[in-house]
């Protein structure tokens, strides 16, 4: 650890993990599992790897979390009105 990470106060600290390290994590642990599913198939092992990628991947905050994805209902939606 540096010195410098001292200085920062608890709750920068925690938003930096949140924001930078734990969705860096969840890609590499996903990226592992589809790299063992790849070679040989679907294990135990590769599916942790990716709970953990989707645990880690809930849970990250900032610019490199997942976003949200778009609603496809469209028109047929029923808080819309039809033409």
């Amino acid at each position: 650890m540096s010195p410098m990470w001292a200085f920062f106060s608890a709750r920068l600290r925690m938003w930096l993990i949140l924001a930078v390290a734990a969705p860096l994590v969840g890609w590499l642990l996903g990226r592992i599992g589809d790299l063992i599913e790849a070679r040989r198939g679907p294990t135990s092992a590769s599916r942790m790897l990716k709970k953990g990628r989707d645990f880690l991947g809930r849970r990250s905050r900032g610019p490199l979390a997942p976003r949200p994805t778009a609603d496809r209902t469209g028109s047929r939606d029923a808080g819309l009105p039809t033409r």
